[in-house]
């Protein structure tokens, strides 16, 4: 599927999996997991084309799929996510109290990761190969949905960074 290596960090393979999943059920191959204490306790991928649900990003699907959690448990969580997170979903995460994201790749389109930081959350991008080459893959096969899926996103639209293609 890809030539990279996996992602090493075990928060982001779990992430890469569920974007590899999506990618194999025709959606975008974005996926995200929420690690507490060194345990994955939810993952998700997005699922706007197979729910045909516009705010089901990986990482609203993977807090959709943690259910109900006590403040403490985000307070010391990280949320992984293969790709820069959009401004719902950051929001999401500061609403919650997440106080690390991990992100795969921002070479694709940067998104709020500046942002988050400007709000005290650490940030690191992982620069990961894998996760890059399966977006570059599905962008160059269906464009169309790549464009509807970032859209606007309140951006002004523009995201910070444009997509730079492959």
């Amino acid at each position: 599927m890809v030539t990279a290596p996996l992602p090493a960090d075990p928060g982001l393979r779990v992430a890469f999996e569920e974007a590899l999943a999506g990618y194999r059920e025709g959606g975008l191959p974005i996926g995200a997991a929420l690690v507490h204490r060194g345990e994955v306790i939810a993952r998700g991928r997005n699922r706007r084309v197979q729910d045909g649900n516009p705010i089901l990003h990986a990482e609203m699907s993977c807090f959709q799929n943690a259910g109900r959690l006590p403040s403490s448990v985000y307070r010391e969580a990280t949320l992984y996510s293969t790709l820069s997170p959009c401004y719902m979903c950051s929001g999401a995460a500061l609403l919650f109290g997440v106080p690390r994201m991990v992100v795969g790749e921002s070479r694709t389109i940067l998104a709020a990761d500046d942002w988050l930081r400007t709000r005290g959350m650490t940030v690191t991008v992982a620069d990961d190969p894998a996760c890059y080459e399966l977006l570059q893959r599905f962008i160059a096969e269906k464009p169309e949905i790549w464009a509807e899926d970032i859209g606007d996103a309140g951006t002004g639209q523009k995201y910070d960074q444009p997509h730079r293609g492959t």
